[in-house]
């Protein structure tokens, strides 16, 4: 403690009394003092913005308690300020359910279509007097706290929003969150569970991203990705030297406490010490709302975090209840995002990369250019019909945007603005990795490495094949697959199965510890259902779900691999083009090798079970998703029309009855408008599954 009090040899200041070493008081009481007044402070800081110390303060204070629960490790307890250092590392991070789903919202992408929920929400609900609180919307991670009898015993991801991941432990050393809940005015509820959003201030971040860079490390692209990276920490001693904060915005289940609308909830959850966003606004009528969207976009560029849009939720919980919900969003509540943001850049180059299937996809480097607070410096650009439609030319000015505000994306050139040197691109007739000749399908936007053994090719299956939706071996990370492709270790799936000690410890940067977890992580792996299997062998036009539908139609992966074209037709979601694929696949005896060798290595394929057929408002109609979606992946997106009763498939055909049209769609956009098959928008197919129909 000596060494703390020369921080606060200010004469201005007196030293705090809990830092009087001629105090008379026992140990105890010292300790119990102490937790209480780093709580107090906490709370002032972090729910009140006001705090009362400096930090020199704090940081003695906090080092007097760590001493005395250093001499008395029998009174440390879970909810003690101390406990938020980080604990050793865990094995894996855990599943975690969520006692009431934390739903996702559906957007809103202009005012226009902000007042159309509006007036969806007045046909649903009999009150007319509906009022409505509208948030920011922060740019962050969405997180679960749990407290029993005001004690912080769990804290997870959102996840699917049935299911998270386990980050108590992270969530833990995140300072805004209390580990007990004060009680001065009213004792805390028998359980609480809190939503929220993990996030991190934009100064720091570029704090930290100045650190990362001094030390040879590559910077944070976003706060999202900082905040997710952080919480899914297996080591949460690395959570805690990020500065997270985290705002309260929703409860889950909750016992000992009523509450009737969103504004109790967000004056009640302060006075137990959780921090939530003070910008907010209580709107009588949907033009405060507007006025309230407008204010925060004027304000964006000024506030200390990042944010995309508002949140605007109708205000008393009864009126909710009667607006119910649709698949996995409620009808009473909407994100109003900010339009996409655009910056001018210079497009220095085209490289093109070669995905797991030979796809050659050009990608557009570009001068660096920041676009809200994220610096850009390259884009995909999908395929060359999509260059030459946008009339790209190498040296071009380009205006880039965020789509979404997540997807970088080149909008098109600035003509006006060239000088001459400019030139166009050339999509190359030989594979720019193993140089064998690339050919363009008929059919397809995209040109093709036929050569099975591209490393390029090698890289991107074994990538695809551990990769989260697959196999999940998150430990086997894109340089550590260079490594071992490049010095042959791994040239097809199995050959990851077999890897030992000593070729890992062979490799950079591999220690033992590593080494014997990517071990452990391979082994748990080989037990495998059946959809991720089908999935992570990459077979050409099946994605998660027509895997999720194959494996329920026939059960076991020998069932699939006999399955005849003619019989894979039949099932709902499989068109002529996947059913020909699938077929030739399995006929393909190289990959009858890998899957071989898989089993001989020791992976286990579980049976899947049939399961019930979902009906709903869309039952019979047959969905296509292609192109980027900026606001949820296409396995959402495909989730969400199943949810209504429709199927999706991979392939148009004359079956299909809806396109759905991202960024880049590419030929089954065109085959669509072919075959008269309607082609929609992302807010088009947004409006459509969250409908009342």
């Amino acid at each position: 403690m000596a060494n703390a009090l020369p921080l606060l040899d200010n004469p201005r200041r007196p030293v705090h009394p809990l830092l009087d070493m001629t105090s008379t008081r026992g140990p105890r009481d010292e300790l119990e003092r102490l937790r209480s007044e780093l709580a107090r402070h906490n709370y002032l800081y972090h729910v009140l913005d006001r705090p009362e110390i400096e930090d020199a303060e704090y940081d003695a204070l906090f080092r007097r308690l760590v001493a005395l629960e250093a001499e008395h490790p029998e009174w440390v307890t879970p909810d003690s300020p101390t406990q938020r250092v980080g604990a050793p590392p865990a094995d894996a991070l855990v599943p975690a359910s969520h006692a009431l789903p934390m739903l996702s919202l559906d957007n809103a992408f202009s005012e226009e279509e902000l007042r159309a929920f509006d007036e969806r929400v007045r046909g649903l609900v009999r009150d007319d007097a509906v009022r409505y609180v509208a948030e920011p919307k922060l740019d962050g991670l969405s997180v679960e706290l749990v407290y029993e009898n005001g004690r912080f015993v769990l804290g997870s991801t959102r996840g699917d929003g049935f299911t998270g991941e386990n980050v108590t432990a992270n969530l833990r050393t995140v300072r805004a969150i209390p580990l007990r809940l004060r009680s001065d005015s009213a004792p805390p509820p028998a359980r609480l569970e809190v939503r929220g959003e993990v996030y991190i201030e934009k100064v720091a971040l570029q704090q930290l991203n100045r650190r990362r860079e001094g030390e040879g490390l590559a910077p944070y692209a976003n706060p999202r990705n900082l905040a997710a990276g952080s919480l899914r920490q297996l080591d949460s001693r690395v959570t805690a030297d990020r500065p997270l904060r985290m705002y309260c915005y929703d409860i889950g289940r909750v016992e000992g406490l009523h509450l009737e609308s969103q504004l109790e909830l967000l004056t009640v959850l302060p006075t137990f010490g959780l921090p939530v966003n003070p910008l907010y606004a209580l709107c009588e009528t949907f033009d405060e709302v507007v006025a309230f969207y407008r204010k925060v976009q004027s304000l964006r560029e000024s506030l200390p975090y990042e944010t995309d849009g508002i949140v605007v939720k109708i205000d008393r919980f009864d009126l909710r209840r009667e607006a119910g919900s649709v698949s996995r969003s409620p009808r009473w509540a909407i994100a109003g995002k900010f339009p996409a943001e655009q910056g001018v850049t210079r497009l220095l180059d085209i490289q093109v990369s070669v995905g797991r299937t030979g796809a050659l996809t050009p990608v557009a480097v570009l001068e660096p250019v920041r676009v809200r607070g994220v610096e850009i410096t390259s884009a995909t650009l999908h395929n060359e019909d999509e260059i030459r439609d946008l009339g790209l030319r190498i040296g071009d000015r380009v205006i880039v945007q965020r789509a979404g505000d997540v997807i970088p994306q080149i909008v098109g050139p600035i003509p006006e603005e060239r000088t001459g040197a400019e030139r166009a691109f050339v999509m190359p007739s030989m594979c720019p990795v193993c140089a064998s000749p690339v050919v363009r399908l008929e059919g397809e936007a995209a040109r093709r490495c036929l050569n099975t053994a591209c490393p390029a090719r090698i890289r991107q299956s074994i990538l695809h094949f551990v990769s989260r939706g697959a196999l999940d071996v998150d430990r086997l990370g894109p340089k550590l697959v260079d490594q071992l492709v490049g010095c042959g270790a791994v040239t097809r799936p199995g050959d990851v199965f077999r890897l030992d000690r000593e070729t890992l410890l062979g490799l950079d940067r591999m220690g033992p510890t590593s080494a014997d977890a990517l071990l452990a992580a391979l082994d748990a792996a080989k037990s495998v259902s059946l959809p991720r299997l089908l999935y992570a062998l990459g077979i050409p036009e099946v994605g998660s779900h027509t895997a999720e539908i194959l494996a329920k139609r026939y059960g076991t992966l020998e069932r699939v691999i006999q399955a005849a074209e003619s019989d894979l037709l039949e099932v709902p979601d499989v068109g002529p083009a996947t059913a020909e694929a699938i077929v030739d696949f399995f006929a393909n005896e190289e990959n009858r090798r890998t899957i071989a060798q898989l089993l001989e290595v020791g992976v286990r394929v579980e049976a899947s079970s049939a399961a019930s057929p979902t009906t709903g408002a869309l039952t019979g109609k047959r969905f296509v998703f292609t192109g980027t979606l900026a606001s949820l992946t296409r396995e959402e997106a495909g989730r969400r029309a199943t949810v209504k009763g429709a199927s999706v498939s991979d392939s148009v055909s004359s079956k299909t009855d809806y396109v759905v049209a991202g960024a880049g769609p590419g030929s089954k956009a065109e085959k669509a408008r072919e075959l008269g098959i309607p082609v929609l928008s992302e807010q088009e197919f947004l409006a459509l599954v969250s409908s009342d129909g």
